[in-house]
């Protein structure tokens, strides 16, 4: 088993983390690298630290996330009116996720959102891009935006429950409860692998992220790292903008729709697109969980092409590039896995390879949208459907 971080592609949708944590300097800790550089990526014993998580047990160093505030009156109006969440009626210590969009639907930001009735906490891996947007977007409005990050520090923790009034600021991740105005591609909720993790960040003033995490400590709760943490996401289908967000991705193809986009709150940057696509097309590409073939100890790297099988009489050999990993992890229960953006096209039964420096790793798909990129509730056809775009579920 490696114990060396592995190495991951530059993302433009992951700014390099600007804090190298404290905790680091644990015995036995491995940094992380890519986006998790500056948090430790395991230390010393990943497999009984995924143990300890997935108990609900655990505490994970998130301090290189990037924190973003937006106080005044007019903050949850003027977010709601550029973002892709309803957020005008946001109740104080909920949560929830937004998505900044190009006006071609194209994911720019993503962003876990808690208002604690005063300021607007805004938790990302892009923290530099995010605050200079929101600054050119504010004109006359009543707002004042501020990268946050050099004086908040997040921690992870396995718990379900938003925070409360004599909590830290707390963001519970949504995932994968779909939101009133959202919809879905994959299962639904209570049959989604995401509804077993529990994951929520609660921010802490950086200069006390220490004393924190060993205040968890004593109750029981061992520090563990991001190949832990990374493990359950994979798991869960949980999209991040740093690893599956690329420069056509729209939130379609990653199951995004759940959570961090409402369909009917009205205008915003990108809706056009998400409104056709939802309407009446079909996602291009779609996100896909890898169960890797583990026997040769290979593990590709996040951006290794993803590629077809073609099958002669005597051997079957890579065929064309049908799609890209965009994480990949080793998880305690289900082994080395990954995650991936396919095309459209390619069939949910189809054999898969994914290059590796040693050679062709085998992959077995699991479907999180499926290849008809139909939603639950989208509109059935009043008339003969453009030829390509298949039949409404409901039908």
């Amino acid at each position: 088993m490696t114990t060396d971080a592995p190495v991951e592609t530059p993302s433009a949708h992951g700014e390099p983390p600007r804090h190298v944590s404290p905790l680091l300097a644990r015995r036995g800790a491995v940094r992380g690298s890519g986006p998790d550089d500056g948090v430790a990526w395991h230390y010393g014993d990943p497999t009984a630290e995924q143990r300890a998580l997935s108990r609900g047990g655990a505490v994970v160093d998130q301090s290189h996330l990037g924190v973003v505030t937006v106080t005044g009156p007019d903050r949850l109006t003027w977010l709601n009116s550029i973002t892709s969440q309803e957020l005008t009626a946001l109740a104080p210590r909920t949560s929830t996720e937004l998505l900044v969009l190009s006006p071609q639907g194209h994911v720019e930001h993503a962003a876990g959102v808690v208002d604690d009735g005063a300021t607007t906490w805004l938790v990302t891996e892009t923290p530099i891009g995010l605050a200079a947007w929101l600054n050119r977007m504010k004109f006359m409005l009543r707002v004042e935006i501020v990268d946050a990050t050099d004086a908040w520090a997040a921690i992870g923790e396995p718990v379900d429950a938003e925070g409360t009034p004599d909590e830290p600021i707390t963001w519970r991740d949504p995932w994968p409860t779909t939101a009133a105005g959202g919809t879905r591609y994959g299962p639904a909720d209570d049959e989604h692998p995401g509804a077993d993790r529990d994951w929520r960040l609660v921010l802490v003033p950086r200069d006390r992220l220490v004393e924190e995490v060993r205040a968890r400590e004593a109750a029981g709760w061992p520090l563990v790292g991001t190949w832990a943490s990374e493990a359950a996401r994979v798991e869960a289908w949980r999209p991040r903008a740093s690893h599956e967000v690329d420069h056509r991705t729209i939130p379609h193809e990653l199951d995004w729709l759940r959570t961090a986009v409402h369909l009917t709150k009205g205008c915003y940057r990108g809706q056009e697109t998400v409104a056709r696509v939802h309407n009446l097309g079909r996602p291009p590409r779609r996100l896909v969980m890898l169960h890797l073939d583990g026997s040769g100890h290979l593990l590709p790297e996040p951006g290794a092409a993803v590629h077809d099988v073609v099958k002669t009489a005597d051997s079957q050999e890579p065929g064309r590039v049908v799609g890209q990993v965009t994480t990949v992890a080793r998880h305690h229960e289900l082994g080395p896995v990954a995650l991936a953006v396919v095309k459209r096209s390619v069939p949910g039964d189809a054999e898969l390879v994914v290059e590796s420096e040693a050679g062709s790793v085998a992959a077995g798909q699991e479907q999180i949208v499926p290849g008809d990129g139909v939603s639950v509730d989208r509109p059935a056809a009043r008339g003969p459907l453009t030829r390509g775009l298949g039949q409404h579920p409901s039908l």
